[in-house]
């Protein structure tokens, strides 16, 4: 859910990434600039209205990261536009899938911003997605990533 505005969600699933203004009564397509458009996990910046976070992977056939890249897609202008984050987050092929429940951020500002993937691995960002760093290896498969602010 958008953080400006209530009626906003962002969807990612098997046919694409979406956006809807009306509580999900209708969908466009935002998916336009991705490398894949493909993928589970999407998360809202608990902050900045009109800022989303999505993880692309490859279709149904290997169901790996788009390209064989780890990285985080950010839009800050509510899906017209999408910015490839990858700072911190392993630069050669990585097959690490991120899953629907997978990815997250925390009400910090700046917000952090959380994955795990298939391979076991969880990976955060302190600074709204600009710089990552590995926080767990070694894991069984991280299948749902929630993040909270503890004072």
């Amino acid at each position: 859910r958008d953080a400006a505005n209530p009626d906003r969600l962002y969807l990612q699933n098997h046919w694409g990434v979406y956006r809807s203004d009306d509580a999900g009564a209708h969908w466009t397509d935002i998916g336009e600039g991705l490398p894949s458009t493909f993928g589970f996990a999407v998360a809202a910046h608990p902050h900045r209205g009109d800022t989303a976070y999505v993880f692309p992977i490859n279709a149904d056939a290997d169901r790996v990261p788009a390209d064989h890249r780890c990285r985080v897609f950010r839009t800050a202008d509510a899906g017209k536009s999408w910015e490839p984050l990858s700072a911190g987050l392993p630069q050669e092929d990585h097959y690490g899938t991120v899953l629907r429940d997978a990815l997250s951020t925390d009400d910090a500002d700046q917000a952090g911003v959380y994955f795990g993937n298939r391979n076991g691995e969880v990976f955060a960002s302190a600074d709204d997605g600009d710089s990552w760093r590995q926080l767990a290896s070694h894991l069984p498969d991280v299948l749902c990533v929630r993040a909270a602010v503890v004072a």
